[in-house]
């Protein structure tokens, strides 16, 4: 075996934490389309038809790979689903489409030794492949979980057998929401469990002698499946091991907020060179998912090459500090309305709009009451406002804080919620500051500057961090661990600029280039995510001036939900269907959200089946699972409340649920 891991860093989970570089995994033959060692990101997505269907089956599958997926996954719940992938497979080539195919098995051992036999790949889930979840509390001694891994291996070693014969691929899929009883009892529900899963499989695998493995760390919850991708690396090469990583958010939901959270937890690990193909999982149609994953996966084409030109061509480019180490950024409490415990703010420019109407104000979540002569504040109503040096001929709301360029500031007389932003020479050379806040641009790069070293630091200062850097959100995580080892704790806001041209298409993304709103979204959820996640950020400014202002309003507050830095609405964790879907769950998702979506904080797992059922909501508040045919089990977090409920009064019944633990609040 070619045991080549590549030089991670000691203790870490990537080549370096300051450029860009991919980690070199093992290439492993799926089909004709191979995945890791120098081959290209791979694009993969699921079929959401009956598997016995057979016609809509290819037609969808086709669909997909005309849609840019080079990975078809079908699920195999039963035996005969599994047999009858010949038939779509046989009729997939018959059309000219020899995309490779993989089987999606749960709990059922014998479709995966049928499939293995068919199809190209085949996932298990080692959550519920040979293991248990019934949510039993158990206590094993060391003898009886040896002896319970060895029930496993004889349970699963068929199947590695088959693999090896039919020169079959195989991902080991572990699932945040599925982990085993055994798993639970002795790990709990963590990170550090989701890898032990996997790493039990794999060293079976191993044993027996194969190595055509893909591995997969997947959650609803990004920073859940950060840490446990992160942490798969690190095991992993330390036991000399270099799979490839399939990397997806479960269950992620449908629209913005779906594509956030994808690309909130895919994109943080691809910024570190992690991963070898990409599956987002919404609740669309597959052949929507591709398009979004491309637009993710084609940033990194030529990262490397990029980042390594602008290096040689810029010499301002400081050296990378020494490897840092990456911990949440701790600041210091203010009297500014931001920073220390207090949760990230949002700004947005709105210097380009016509300061003449409160209005416009609607955008940023003030509604203007004409009758009443006041403001309505919503769940995401902007905490600051960008204005250049427009004045607005309007007063403004009390507890909304306006931004202005140093000059601009400098002569408004009544200052009350008016803050200055500077450059960083412009502060040293003021003969004015503001006694609250005071925003001071700043880069990487100007740490180590001159300027800097002049820059009188008070704890008035919050910093406003920019970058033009291609790999940009490394070289804003080094100024985060610049200021920790220098000893400062001043509040930072990240801000990014997006010009129109980085939404242009480019070969190979079939997203429609006249939509660039998932593009900005997809980034933006990239760039900030990868920070927030981390702790790093006490406020975001997204810079888009190509895009709606009320749209860089609902992105910024969807990528603070998804890395649960801040929650601002309702929370859906919705597959994104499969053959197993007992109901619409495009149509019933948006039944639940338009009755619900008013409840700020509450998470509402919606899913197709039982085997997407408990497990996959697993930090869910409540859950409205399929049961059958026409029929609901509804959840209270992992405990069945109420099980074969009719569909027609199923949602009635989950808002009662919710109605009697006091946590219903009627609509405005």
């Amino acid at each position: 075996m070619d045991t080549k891991t590549g030089n991670i860093l000691p203790g870490g989970y990537c080549h370096s934490l300051t450029e860009y570089s991919r980690w070199h995994t093992r290439e492993v033959a799926i089909g004709d389309v191979p995945l890791g060692g120098k081959n290209p990101i791979r694009i993969q997505s699921m079929t959401t038809v009956d598997t016995m269907d057979t016609l809509g089956s290819v037609e969808q599958t086709i669909r997909m790979v005309d849609a840019g997926c080079e990975y078809v996954r079908i699920t195999a719940p039963s035996i005969k689903e599994a047999y009858n992938l010949a038939e779509i497979k046989k009729e997939l080539r018959k059309r000219g489409y020899p995309v490779p195919l993989v089987a999606d098995i749960h709990f059922t051992p014998n479709a995966a030794e049928v499939a293995a036999r068919i199809v190209e790949k085949v996932r298990i889930n080692p959550g519920n492949y040979a293991d248990k979840k019934k949510f039993d509390q158990l206590h094993y001694t060391e003898a009886e979980y040896s002896a319970e891994l060895e029930r496993i291996y004889t349970k699963f070693a068929p199947l590695v057998k088959i693999c090896k014969e039919y020169g079959t691929a195989m991902r080991i899929g572990t699932n945040h929401g599925s982990l085993s009883d055994r798993i639970m009892s002795h790990y709990g529900d963590t990170p550090e469990g989701m890898v032990e899963s996997a790493m039990e499989f794999i060293r079976i695998c191993e044993d027996l002698s194969y190595f055509d493995l893909v591995i997969s760390m997947k959650s609803s919850n990004p920073q859940v499946m950060v840490r446990a991708y992160r942490l798969l690396v690190e095991k992993m090469v330390a036991e000399g091991m270099n799979y490839p990583l399939h990397l997806g958010v479960t269950e992620a939901g449908d629209g913005e907020d779906g594509r956030i959270k994808s690309a909130v937890g895919i994109g943080t690990l691809l910024e570190d060179g992690l991963g070898d193909t990409v599956r987002v999982s919404l609740t669309e149609e597959p052949e929507f998912e591709a398009p979004v994953a491309i637009a993710l996966v084609n940033r990194y084409t030529n990262r490397q090459r990029e980042t390594a030109v602008q290096k040689a061509m810029d010499n301002t480019l400081p050296v990378p500090m020494a490897q840092p180490v990456i911990q949440p950024y701790m600041t210091a409490e203010t009297n500014a309305f931001i920073g220390g415990s207090l949760v990230p703010r949002v700004v947005v420019d709105i210097s380009q709009t016509a300061l003449k109407d409160p209005a416009i104000l609607t955008d940023v979540g003030y509604k203007y009451d004409w009758l009443l002569d006041k403001y309505h504040m919503g769940e995401q109503s902007v905490d600051f406002v960008y204005l250049a040096d427009q004045l607005p001929s309007f007063t403004m709301p009390g507890n909304l804080k306006q931004l202005y360029d140093y000059p601009t500031w400098k002569t408004i007389k009544n200052k009350a919620n008016i803050h200055p932003v500077y450059t960083l020479r412009g502060f040293i050379e003021a003969d004015l500051r503001d006694p609250y806040l005071n925003l001071v641009r700043i880069s990487y790069a100007d740490l180590a500057t001159s300027e800097f070293e002049a820059l009188p630091i008070d704890k008035t200062i919050v910093f406003l961090l920019e970058t033009n850097v291609i790999h940009g959100m490394a070289d804003q995580r080094l100024f985060f661990a610049a200021l920790s080892e220098i000893g400062l704790n001043n509040p930072v806001i990240i801000r990014r600029h997006y010009p129109a041209q980085e939404f242009s298409a480019v070969p190979g993304d079939l997203m429609d280039p006249e939509e660039p709103l998932s593009k900005l979204q997809v980034y933006a959820a990239t760039d900030f995510g990868a920070l927030l996640v981390d702790g790093m950020g006490s406020g975001i400014w997204i810079d888009s001036p190509a895009t709606p202002i009320d749209k860089l309003v609902s992105a910024s507050f969807g990528i603070l939900q998804a890395t649960r830095s801040r929650i601002s609405k309702t929370e859906y964790i919705s597959c994104p269907s499969c053959g197993r879907t007992l109901f619409d769950l495009q149509e019933t998702t948006q039944m639940i959200r338009s009755r619900t979506n008013h409840l700020k904080g509450l998470k509402i797992g919606i899913m197709g089946c039982i085997v997407n059922g408990p497990g996959e909501m697993a930090d869910a508040d409540y859950g409205y699972v399929g049961a059958g045919p026409g029929k609901i089990t509804l959840y209270r977090g992992k405990e069945v409340v109420k099980r074969n409920v009719s569909s027609e009064s199923a949602l009635d019944e989950l808002i009662e649920i919710i109605r009697e633990d006091g946590r219903w609040l009627d609509p405005e």
